[in-house]
């Protein structure tokens, strides 16, 4: 097996296992570099390197560091690694950014361009259905509709009416951790509220929503308080959740949640973008 197949099926392998990491790729060089085009590595959220190669010390610092900030916000970058005066001659300074290309400064001996494609491998984001009720089974339609990967939480026998969950649990044991962000949804309609919300408080998620009435939220709530959870995470719960659409039927209602899970999701990537400026 050749280098270049033997980097794409680590590629693959670590894609497969839900492993965020960067590919960086050199897409084309002027005069004497050390890497050529079509030379690959994989980068780690750490901003380690460990497959392959793209050269030397020329462009491993401003590659690295597109690398995270790829990460950290899901965007591609093209780095494009100058001499000085090859960047002083287009009116560019180092770690500028025009046209989608962020300028970086060439100071091996070679002086030699390289441009090179960031691209960050994340895991899918995941919403998590806790409960099989006609607005649990309609979230989980629309949030795979819309790309995210759904996984069920429910008891074995209710199973059979979510169709096109990639992942189902028995119950609620919810995982702890897990690599993408994570996006909850209780939607138990009185069939195991307590149990469903104590672990989906339990576990890391960039949202989590109960499907209900305001009311009936406030009772859970203050059942969960003296049940030892605290403030700071019965204040994670979005209840009732979903977008206010005025919305009426179990279908709409999945609509006005999913709606909220977009939102929170490009939210936080946005202030990701913003805090690696």
């Amino acid at each position: 097996m050749d280098r270049a197949s033997d980097i794409l099926d680590i590629i693959a392998s670590r894609k497969s296992a839900g492993q965020p990491f960067a590919v960086a790729t050199v897409v084309r060089t002027v005069a004497a570099t050390a890497a050529k085009a079509g030379a690959k590595a994989v980068i780690l959220p750490d901003g380690t390197i460990s497959e392959g190669w793209i050269g030397g010390g020329c462009a491993r610092a401003a590659v690295l560091k597109a690398a995270r900030d790829a990460l950290a916000d899901g965007r591609s970058r093209l780095v494009s690694v100058q001499p000085p005066d090859e960047l002083d001659g287009q009116g560019h300074k180092p770690g500028e950014e025009e046209g989608g290309v962020r300028f970086a400064k060439n100071m091996c001996p070679s002086q030699g361009t390289m441009d090179i494609f960031v691209e960050p491998v994340l895991p899918r984001p995941q919403v998590v259905i806790c409960g099989s009720s006609p607005v649990a089974v309609a979230v989980a339609d629309f949030a795979k509709r819309a790309g995210f990967a759904v996984t069920v939480c429910a008891p074995a026998a209710e199973q059979s009416a979510f169709a096109g969950a990639e992942r189902r649990i028995e119950g609620y044991a919810l995982p702890v951790k897990e690599a993408g962000a994570r996006y909850l949804v209780v939607s138990t309609q009185g069939r195991g509220d307590e149990a469903a919300l104590l672990a989906a408080l339990a576990v890391e998620a960039e949202y989590i929503g109960f499907v209900g009435s305001h009311k009936k939220a406030e009772a859970l709530k203050q059942a969960l308080a003296e049940r030892g959870v605290s403030a700071d995470q019965l204040a994670r719960l979005k209840a009732p959740a979903g977008l206010d659409l005025g919305a009426i039927t179990p279908d709409e209602i999945a609509i006005s949640i999913v709606a909220e899970i977009v939102a929170a999701r490009r939210s936080n990537v946005s202030r990701s973008a913003e805090s690696n400026r």
